[in-house]
């Protein structure tokens, strides 16, 4: 069974002979290589160059053997293709060019040049495919609309998340509008990924936790339905929905295929709340990574205890990979997933 293989067959719910593996987000900027490109070229000229970003995303995997890569782009490029482009502040931080404050900022976003706008992203997917052949996954991405709604509103990087929430109660109308158009965006962006070759889709709604559960399912859900509606048949879905710890059931939107939950939940007791057609993936504290190994072959193993007898399981961390992560971390990480279906094989794991 090729990684390939093995990824997808876990996001239907078929056995497979190890949990699939890949590192959310990011996996590469602990990588000295990354970081010498990062030294010659700024991050936006990395995600906009295909050879580039092709390079980033196949880093990972040639290091560590991941079963998926992940295309190396930002959840805000959907904003920047629509017409709200984006920097990156020198305090930190990301600083939109304008905020969407009127009805005229909303025009302004425009769907129909997504295409063309955001054509690095096949060419970079196309470049990737090529060298992947058929042995490795790969897995393109967007932001859910509702964060980038957020980011739309508050003009970039916020301490407070409070736009979104306040449009939504005071003009529904403008809010709605403003959705309406991330949600086209966030569509076409997915298409021309799956057209391109991706193996999967993930949405990242990063700002999930920001609304309770019930502003989130009224607010955010739709919307998120509406983008998974229009992908799904054609590539599994993933949805992750950072901080979100309401009714699981809500994210199982017609057409997802894959939950993907965060560090905060026990993995097992959430899994056991799903249907056994819905793969879950996750969930590892991502600030493991930043520890000795020891520490990270003893967080890993206690969660593949915990979900070995689940076909429909895909082993990732809870959020993207931390800027401090140790390499060797990363390495004990991947040698303790492959080596677990081995221990199982052997009778040798105990209680």
């Amino acid at each position: 069974m090729t990684a390939r293989e093995r990824f997808l067959a876990a996001c239907h719910c078929q056995p497979v002979d190890r949990p699939p593996v890949w590192l959310m987000r990011q996996a590469g900027r602990a990588l000295p290589e990354y970081r010498e490109l990062r030294r010659r070229h700024s991050f936006l000229d990395l995600v906009r160059t295909p050879e580039l970003a092709a390079e980033v995303t196949l880093q990972p995997v040639r290091r560590f053997g991941f079963d998926a890569a992940i295309l190396f782009s930002d959840i805000l490029v959907v904003n920047d293709g629509l017409g709200q482009g984006y920097r990156f502040r020198e305090e930190g931080g990301i600083a939109m060019d304008f905020a969407v404050e009127t009805a005229r900022h909303v025009e302004r976003l425009d769907p129909g040049r997504v295409r063309e706008r955001l054509a690095y992203l096949p060419d970079a997917i196309r470049r990737v495919r090529q060298q992947l052949g058929d042995q490795t996954a790969l897995l393109g991405f967007a932001g859910a609309p509702w964060t980038l709604a957020n980011f739309a509103l508050e003009g970039g990087s916020a301490d407070a998340w409070v736009q979104a929430k306040r449009l939504w109660w005071e003009d529904r109308a403008l809010y709605e509008a403003l959705m309406e158009r991330l949600t086209q965006g966030v569509i076409e962006s997915l298409r021309m990924q799956i057209e391109a070759g991706v193996d999967a889709v993930q949405l990242f709604d990063s700002l999930a936790g920001e609304a309770g559960p019930k502003l989130y399912a009224e607010a955010a859900l739709p919307w998120l339905g509406r983008v998974v509606e229009a992908v799904a048949g054609r590539v599994p879905v993933i949805v992750f929905a950072r901080g979100y710890h309401g009714a699981w059931s809500r994210l199982l939107l017609p057409g997802v295929s894959v939950l993907g939950l965060d560090w905060q939940v026990e993995l097992s007791d959430v899994a056991a709340e799903l249907p056994p057609t819905t793969a879950v993936q996750g969930n590892l504290d991502p600030f493991v990574l930043t520890l000795a190994p020891e520490v990270v072959r003893s967080e890993a193993t206690r969660l593949l205890r915990g979900m070995h007898e689940r076909p429909g399981w895909i082993f990732n961390l809870g959020h993207g990979v931390p800027p401090g992560a140790r390499l060797d971390a990363i390495q004990a990480l991947m040698d303790t997933v492959r080596g677990f279906a081995a221990t199982v094989g052997a009778g040798r794991l105990s209680s």
